[in-house]
């Protein structure tokens, strides 16, 4: 357990948190979400001790122990990946250095060998004998394979680090674990085993998380930081979500009032609470639920960017198609003999090899030239690509105005302003220059010049990278209600089940094509033995619902 009494902290003026009071509670895990900037960091660093807030105070019992997300990848470059993940248990890690050091004596006195007799009862008792199979079996679930456990840490790639520290923080069931993104680096196969890790977790789990698959999969509460203040909600980001839509849309309805409020959002926390796939712990929810103080709910102060998609013209009947497609990166070739025919009203999540996965769309988008091999497009179509990586858009010091109309037809400041205004830039802030944007920003520029251009088939490589829940969220809904063609590669569930209507996979043996959704891909059992067959001799990409 957790306990946060009156806890303040302040950036000059600016208070991110002000009276802070709540209890976290073995057995439940809590998204910690709120806007960029909000203080989702910060305030699992004052948890964790990283940082003293202003005022207040954080209470874990003694006998607690707390595990970290490290953010630090270079700390461990000199400890074997093995070895880093097991001292995620301080405790134990240092039994295991003092016992190994008296062991390495050839002689022991009286003293040293009391002293290993209490090491071994200290060793049994923290799962010393089973510590090494343990960190292998996490290390395995993350995508480590046994051939990189001892290896040293400096030999590994920073996504392969990010693993290391994560199952460094899962290792030895720590009772109170915050986790911040962790889901960052990690493919399809590793989330899906997280998820399942965390759902058995039976201890205080805190986890920031930009996936709201992810939130809505393991969390059985929502804390929302807003208003300089946080909100516990019973529930995954999915009640969270509706409740504060059904709030905000009350709030604009102030005439209407607390009876009317009332039967409204009870009728909806019934709703919710008959559905037990949206939560883990459905009875001990209703429970909860029923105990809400419908009075104390405010409506959330998070701005949802708008984003909208609108095709000029319709598609047409032919798409795109190409045959026989060859591409070398670096002497290594990436695309072999690739023929693929895209159809009207097809949104295809493309799964798989991530390299393969972006030449072929740099080579779609333009940016690249494919080795040999034909690409027909339509005589109807435009297109617009969104890059995974569009820092090339940004290193001049044009403001936003000035760096959005040169994509637009219409170049008059006011609708400019407007336009990005609804992409949450407003006032001054669109006149800053592009070359000091953050990642999030520079997204959601791009996604202004996706807009303007009126491409009726968009190419989209990870598109929801350094984007916040609300931005996500607002693209999940334009890709939904677009009309036209989606080529797009995304590790977010959410997108893909709710987006993709055909689904086509790389795998080392070859390609995969299914007219089918993400959830049907899922679970249809003739997919699931073809897999089995492409990938035999290779890591395979575990992709369970």
């Amino acid at each position: 357990m957790i306990t946060v009494n009156n806890v303040s902290l302040a950036y000059g003026k600016r208070f991110l948190f002000k009276e802070v009071n709540l209890k976290f509670t073995p057995g439940n895990c809590y998204g910690l979400i709120g806007a960029n900037g909000a203080g989702k960091s910060t305030f699992l660093k004052i948890l964790s001790g990283e940082i003293e807030p202003d005022s207040g105070e954080v209470l874990i019992p003694t006998n607690s122990r707390l595990a970290v997300l490290k953010q630090d990848q270079f700390a461990y470059d000199d400890q074997t990946v093995l070895n880093t993940v097991i001292q995620g248990f301080d405790s134990l890690w240092k039994v295991m250095l003092e016992r190994e050091e008296l062991y390495a004596k050839e002689n022991l006195n009286d003293a040293e060998g009391m002293r290993v007799a209490e090491l071994e009862g200290e060793f049994a008792e923290m799962g010393g004998w089973e510590a090494e199979s343990e960190a292998a079996t996490l290390l395995s679930g993350l995508g480590i394979g046994e051939s990189l456990h001892q290896k040293l840490m400096k030999d590994l790639d920073g996504g392969e680090k990010v693993r290391v520290l994560l199952a460094q923080a899962l290792f030895g069931n720590p009772d109170i674990l915050l986790l911040d993104e962790p889901t960052n680096h990690l493919d399809l196969e590793s989330i899906h085993w997280l998820q399942d890790f965390l759902e058995k977790f039976s201890n205080t789990l805190i986890v920031v998380s930009h996936d709201r698959h992810f939130l809505n999969q393991v969390c059985t509460h929502i804390a929302d930081i807003d208003f300089g203040a946080i909100s516990l909600y019973v529930g995954n980001y999915d009640f969270w979500y509706q409740m504060s839509q059904l709030l905000n849309k009350q709030k604009k309805e102030e005439k209407r009032r607390s009876e009317e409020k009332a039967s409204e959002l009870k009728a909806f926390i019934q709703r919710f609470a008959s559905n037990a796939s949206k939560s883990r712990q459905a009875t001990s929810r209703q429970k909860l639920l029923d105990k809400l103080d419908l009075d104390s709910l405010k409506p959330s102060s998070r701005k949802f960017p708008y984003i909208g998609f609108k095709a000029e013209r319709d598609c047409g009947r032919v798409i795109l198609s190409f045959k026989g497609l060859n591409k070398k990166v670096d002497g290594v070739s990436i695309l072999e003999n690739l023929s693929l025919t895209i159809e009207p009203g097809e949104k295809v999540t493309f799964l798989g090899d991530a390299q393969k996965k972006s030449v072929l769309f740099e080579i779609l988008g333009g940016d690249l030239l494919p080795d040999s091999g034909t690409i027909e497009w339509g005589q109807t179509i435009t297109k617009a690509y969104f890059p995974k990586d569009s820092s090339r858009y940004f290193t001049s010091d044009d403001n936003l105005v000035d760096w959005l109309s040169q994509f637009s037809k219409e170049k008059d400041e006011t609708y400019l302003r407007g336009f990005l205004g609804r992409m949450l830039f407003s006032g001054d802030e669109a006149l800053k220059p592009v070359n000091v944007l953050s990642g999030g920003e520079k997204v959601r520029c791009m996604m202004s010049r996706l807009m303007l251009s009126g491409a009726n088939l968009l190419i989209l490589d990870e598109p929801t990278n350094h984007l916040d829940l609300e931005a996500i969220t607002a693209l999940n809904t334009a890709m939904t209600e677009f009309d036209q063609v989606i080529l797009f590669t995304s590790h977010d569930h959410e997108l893909n089940s709710t987006v993709a209507n055909r689904v086509i996979e790389f795998t080392p043996s070859g390609v995969i094509d299914r007219k089918m959704g993400f959830e049907d891909y899922l679970a249809s059992s003739e997919v699931q033995q073809l897999r089995d067959s492409h990938y035999k001799g290779h890591v395979r990409l575990v992709l369970e619902a």
